[in-house]
């Protein structure tokens, strides 16, 4: 079958590999029609993606379709359409056990710690699919992005009517603001790039845009913005250190920081401001089950418009001769989708 390998860093090669076999006991095999872009991937062709080993298939935004489903699997049948939730979770850990299987003590994530989706068929555990009756194949293979916007949004707690800034109007950016909006939050994106802002704007309705320069100029615009008081909540999707460090000063007294973003690296911040102003602060990884249904109940009524969110397309077989220029911002990537059909 058609597999795309990543050999090493910046060689990707077009392969052909062994069909799986049968799926075993509570596995469906599924065939990966869409396939979506995202910021580990474009970091393992970088070679700078953590917790990464070559040659890996890459692939873990999936929309795919059920070929065939092993015994004791309810629910699923050959032609349903699914997302795949790409989080192999152990099931017996203390995190797993507490229902936290987004952060599972030896997790492994498909197309990172394990070969993914850039091939046309694929056993995963069936417990991992969620199908939708309406969805798009494209729309589906959003959904696992989407989730870790809405998954931080979650964790974070917010609030009808509170100011919460989004620093980095990237993909991850872009997944918080939709849920921060859907929360009834006043959203405000920040970033350097001005066509970002504009998108954030024009396509997602975020009503307030700082475009992000010196730290004091920031700090003022974001007085204005929220009647001198400071967001309650910021988030930081950039996973820059700089970012970061900045980012404690834009949050009110008692209001929570939320780490989206992952910076690969110890990190240090002033306690006693951190402690003069009783702030929380928040990690957050990946996403739960629990969004995946939630994210496709919202796209099903509507309530999440996915439409602004493709910007890019390839077939499968171009694929590695197209992304390379992907990784260029100048291009105005937001998300790229690979078309395996």
């Amino acid at each position: 079958m058609r597999t795309i390998i990543l050999n090493e860093p910046g060689k990707f090669e077009r392969i052909e590999t062994d069909a799986p076999g049968e799926p075993n006991v509570g596995e469906a095999t599924v065939r990966v029609r869409r396939i979506g872009i995202c910021g580990t991937d474009l970091h393992a062709f970088w070679g700078n993606q953590p917790f990464f080993t070559y040659p890996r298939i890459l692939g873990h935004e999936l929309g795919v379709e059920v070929v065939a489903v092993g015994d004791g699997v309810e629910g699923l049948r050959p032609g349903d359409r699914c997302v795949v939730e790409p989080y192999l979770n152990c099931g017996v850990c203390i995190a797993c056990h507490r229902g936290k299987t987004n952060c599972c003590a030896s997790l492994k994530v498909l197309g990172v710690h394990t070969d993914g989706g850039m091939r046309e068929l694929i056993n995963v555990p069936a417990i991992k699919l969620h199908k939708s009756e309406t969805l798009s194949l494209e729309q589906l293979a959003l959904v696992e992005t989407l989730g870790i916007g809405a998954h931080a949004v979650q964790r974070s707690q917010a609030e009808k009517g509170e100011f919460a800034l989004v620093i980095g109007a990237g993909p991850i950016g872009l997944a918080v603001m939709q849920f921060a909006l859907a929360a009834g939050t006043q959203v405000i994106a920040m970033d350097v790039n001005t066509r970002r802002l504009e998108f954030c704007q024009k396509q997602m309705g975020v009503p307030m845009l700082v475009h992000a320069g010196d730290d004091e100029t920031n700090a003022n615009r974001l007085r204005e913005l929220t009647n001198g008081d400071m967001p309650t909540i910021v988030f930081d999707a950039t996973g820059h250190p700089d970012s970061m460090a900045k980012a404690f000063r834009y949050v009110a007294p008692g209001g929570k920081f939320v780490f989206v973003g992952l910076y690969q690296g110890d990190y240090t911040f002033n306690d006693p401001d951190f402690h003069r102003r009783e702030l929380t602060l928040l990690a957050t990884r990946n996403s739960t089950p629990q969004d995946f249904r939630n994210i496709i109940a919202l796209m099903e009524h509507e309530t999440i418009d996915t439409t602004p969110w493709i910007t890019h397309r390839a077939a499968f077989d171009e694929m590695p001769d197209q992304f390379p220029s992907w990784l260029n911002a100048e291009t105005g990537v937001i998300k790229a989708v690979i078309d395996c059909d």
